[in-house]
């Protein structure tokens, strides 16, 4: 066999193990709903399955880099990857949601890892006469797994059980394992650069996005009130100021925080930054309005989901195409525009909108993704020095996943707090006749006249209840769709501020860097 038979075998395994990496959290997205009703998860819980996983991301990735040269990218990428099979074994036979939270936050730390390193590889391993066809095979795992992971996870879940969505990564984890430790032979391991790491750091930063994903979700409920919320305040404070100086002064920091007094690269990093909030938000708050208000099986809403990532498919080669040729700032305009349009226009459901309904908002953010991803990493990444690119483009990417966690955690928060409140209104607007309300909640408006209707029957109370509540969810859901569309309306008011930004020194580097922190690009 030859030398480079065996690089493109071994790269191919580390294209499939990303592949899993990025399909896990789009198979686990539309099986959400079930998961809550088999663990009896509650409602304050069931986002930290996707959150969980996000944080872990977001402290893995700007370690990839050291992580790479201390143990070389084979032995990095076969670790990680033998981490999130095992990971996956420990998911399907969890017995309660702390566990699966606990295990996710493992599994996102290793799957993490795994994008980063398939695209590294390809400027270490590849030869560079062939490196333009191996970014393609890349980009096509990458782009291919969220289109296919929502079907692939409601058929999983209906036809076995949700913990097969989880099973499912063994056989394919323990054969990438093998093959990259049988095929990838690139760089010697240099264990002395762990003692270099600042763990510290990386501890604190944890603390402190674990500590803030809480606050934004128990604060409200407390009215920002009392010892519990200035304590979780109090340490997610202190334990971010505290990492923030840290890695400012350490002589190997965790990330290149200097790095946002660069204007473009901070315009960059926070329309990466909104985007995640759209892209994780969306995702999540479509996939629970199916289940929980449709009431659709976790097959079906599989099947709602595929749309946008059939568009996503479709549109990106006409994206990649555009970028080099259109001023990033107009680009930046059609992306977020479009995808801002998609999430406002889903602000208007009602308790009876379903497929067609959910289509064209579906198409439009589908359509905006890589309209969105490539101006944004050309604007953060364009001016970087050619040694600092991998370091930079860590820190972009880690912007993305952090506005998903927080994303997921504001959208959790707004359907928590705000659907008690809708029911309460509907319910007394009932009570005083008002037959718009009546429609809006599915009841025949004939007997509503105008006026009180007066002592409610119980038996008609039991059957009124649950419609109020459907009906007050999804108004919940439609306020939420308007705040995430809001941001994306406001982060247009960056445009002014880009300058003309000069094309990346290698197009094939715009794309590995856009495509190395790609995740859940569906809903």
């Amino acid at each position: 066999m030859s030398a480079l038979t065996r690089i493109w075998i071994g790269f191919g395994a580390m294209c499939f193990g990303m592949f899993m990496a990025i399909l896990d959290i789009q198979v686990v997205a539309s099986s959400l709903t079930t998961i809550e009703s088999a663990l009896h998860v509650p409602a304050n819980k069931l986002s930290w399955i996707q959150t969980g996983y996000l944080i872990a991301e977001v402290i893995a990735i700007p370690l990839t880099g050291w992580l790479t040269r201390a143990l070389s990218v084979r032995w990095l990428f076969s670790g990680a990857t033998l981490g999130f099979t095992l990971a996956s074994l420990a998911c399907a036979g969890a017995g309660n949601i702390d566990q699966l939270i606990a295990i996710r936050v493992v599994q996102g730390f290793c799957g993490g890892m795994l994008i980063p390193s398939v695209f590294t590889s390809i400027f270490q391993m590849i030869p560079e006469r062939q490196r333009v066809l191996a970014t393609a095979i890349a980009g096509s795992f990458a782009v291919l797994a969220p289109t296919i992971g929502p079907a692939v996870g409601g058929y999983l879940t209906q036809t076995f059980t949700w913990r097969w969505i989880f099973l499912v990564n063994i056989l394919p984890g323990l054969i990438v394992t093998a093959l990259t430790i049988g095929f990838v032979r690139l760089g010697r391991p240099n264990f002395r650069l762990l003692a270099k790491i600042d763990y510290a750091s990386i501890v604190l930063a944890a603390v402190s996005l674990g500590t803030l994903e809480v606050l934004l979700k128990d604060g409200p409920k407390y009215g920002w009130k009392g010892l519990y919320v200035g304590w979780t305040a109090a340490v997610c404070f202190l334990s971010g100021a505290t990492a923030i100086w840290q890695t400012l002064n350490a002589s190997h920091p965790f990330v290149d925080l200097r790095r946002f007094l660069e204007r473009s690269f901070t315009l960059g990093a926070g329309l990466s930054f909104v985007f995640g909030m759209g892209l994780y938000g969306s995702v999540y708050l479509l996939s629970i309005f199916l289940g929980a208000v449709r009431g659709h099986g976790p097959l079906v809403i599989g099947e709602f989901m595929i749309v946008s990532g059939v568009a996503q498919l479709l549109v990106a080669p006409i994206a990649a195409l555009m970028e080099p040729r259109v001023d990033p700032r107009w680009l930046t305009a059609l992306g977020y525009g479009l995808f801002g349009a998609g999430l406002l226009s889903n602000a208007f459901e009602t308790v009876h909108t379903d497929f067609w309904g959910l289509f064209w908002p579906q198409i439009l953010r589908g359509s905006a993704v890589m309209l969105c991803i490539l101006p944004a990493t050309r604007l953060a990444l364009a001016t970087v020095p050619q040694a600092d690119v991998a370091d930079a483009s860590a820190i972009f990417n880690l912007m993305r996943n952090l506005g998903g966690a927080i994303g997921i955690a504001v959208v959790d928060t707004i359907l928590q707090q705000r659907t008690p409140h809708y029911f309460l209104n509907l319910a007394m607007r009932l009570k005083g006749g008002d037959a718009t309300a009546a429609a809006y909640v599915g009841l025949p408006t004939a007997p509503f006249k105008g006026h009180d209707m007066g002592p409610v029957d119980p038996i008609m109370k039991a059957m009124v209840e649950p419609l109020i509540q459907k009906a007050a969810l999804t108004l919940a859901f439609n306020e939420a769709w308007l705040v995430v569309g809001g941001l994306f309306a406001l982060s247009l008011l960056a445009l002014p501020f880009i300058g003309r930004v000069p094309p990346m020194s290698s197009h094939l580097e715009l794309l590995s860097a856009a495509a190395e922190g790609r995740e859940p690009i569906a809903g």
